[in-house]
């Protein structure tokens, strides 16, 4: 499908390293879950972590609250292969345990952490192993000091809370790390942001945290994270749903394709149907999209219930459905067949798997036999 392109401009950011994935400058804008099943059922944190980077993740977080969870940790690190950033609070000990056995990303804010020593010791410990870190500011769990000065939470609170901890890296001369602000109101979120990203050059971490549920919290994600992300402010994403983390990398992606800024999977334009459908397109869309989830390929499918739109969506589509009498099924822009309601998922499914080995076949080297 033709589109006009996307006009975002992204903040430039210093760019660091997370195990194999680069956050921030001009690399793509990554998709990130969080893991919550207890860190020391290493079996079930495994599985999950599977799970989560098989939906298309491109890291994941464990939290790692004692040091039986950082033993745990390290089993977990030898067994899968995607970057993992250890959450951690309070605790240093724990901090340079998890560096050991592996981390990728240090998730903890300096200021909690006590004495100078011992942000000193985490920090020389992440320069050696070449470990970013990520400052992590929370509406809830703001310093005493800052609750009573704000009177309550406040975009000005978080982005003081933040420099509070980004000014004892600058003085330990640590410049690798990211830097997020969230709260479970969007608009705090959102102007928290915007404050903060005139003021840094580090990566940002965008999301509305504890958004509520699947569909609440994905609607309050889709509008605080939109927003940010077209002015060009963000550089990793988490969706925090009280929902299996799956669909938290389901929704990011969603958000990325819908502003054009990566693509993954198939997007699937489908109309939200009318008396004039030829079809039952709620019914065929829900059974397409439990077919197609495992696709990873990009490809715009369009399902349409009838001739008004139809045929000018399915022509814009690398496959497309247009309802009528009869339903035609169209490859690249062209109708190439007729399918019946009985048909119709089956079709549509064959001639996106179709499409997408055909584009793997002509996209292979050809070999000279000479």
């Amino acid at each position: 499908m033709s589109h006009i392109a996307s006009p975002t401009i992204r903040r430039l950011s210093r760019k660091i390293q997370v195990g194999r994935v680069a956050i921030g400058g001009d690399a793509p804008i990554s998709v990130q879950s969080m893991t919550n099943t207890d860190t020391c059922d290493v079996a079930a944190t495994i599985a999950q972590i599977h799970a989560i980077q098989k939906a298309g993740a491109d890291l994941v977080r464990v939290s790692v609250p004692s040091m039986e969870a950082a033993e745990a940790f390290g089993k977990i690190r030898r067994a899968v292969d995607i970057p993992l950033i250890t959450d951690i609070h309070f605790d240093y000990r724990i901090a340079l345990r998890v560096a050991e056995l592996g981390a990728d990303c240090l998730r903890i804010n300096p200021g909690n952490i006590g004495r100078e020593d011992r942000v000193r010791a985490v920090i020389d410990c992440a320069r050696d192993k070449g470990i970013p870190l990520r400052i992590g500011v929370n509406a809830g769990s703001l310093e005493k000091d800052l609750q009573q000065k704000y009177g309550e939470p406040t975009p000005a609170a978080m982005v003081e809370s933040a420099m509070r901890h980004i000014d004892i890296l600058d003085k330990l001369n640590y410049p690798e790390f990211k830097v997020s602000l969230k709260a479970s109101d969007v608009w705090m979120t959102v102007l928290a942001y915007r404050a903060l990203a005139g003021q840094i050059e580090q990566p940002l971490h965008l999301g509305i945290t504890e958004a509520g549920g699947l569909r609440s919290g994905s609607v309050k994600s889709a509008v605080g994270l939109g927003m940010l992300l077209a002015e060009g402010i963000g550089d990793t994403i988490r969706i925090s749903l009280a929902a299996d983390p799956v669909e938290e990398i389901k929704v990011g992606w969603d958000i990325l394709k819908s502003l054009r800024l990566r693509n993954r999977g198939i997007n699937l334009i489908a109309c939200p149907s009318c008396s004039r459908q030829e079809f039952d397109v709620i019914k065929a869309v829900n059974a397409l999209e439990s077919r197609i989830e495992d696709i990873d390929t990009a490809m715009d499918v369009a399902v349409i219930g009838c001739v008004v739109n139809g045929p000018g969506e399915a022509r814009e589509a690398a496959i497309g459905l247009t309802g009528g009498q009869p339903n035609l099924l169209y490859i690249d822009g062209k109708p190439v067949g007729k399918l019946t309601e009985a048909d119709l998922v089956d079709g549509v499914e064959r001639a996106i798997r179709n499409h997408i080995a055909a584009r793997a076949k002509a996209a292979e080297p050809t070999i000279n036999k000479e």
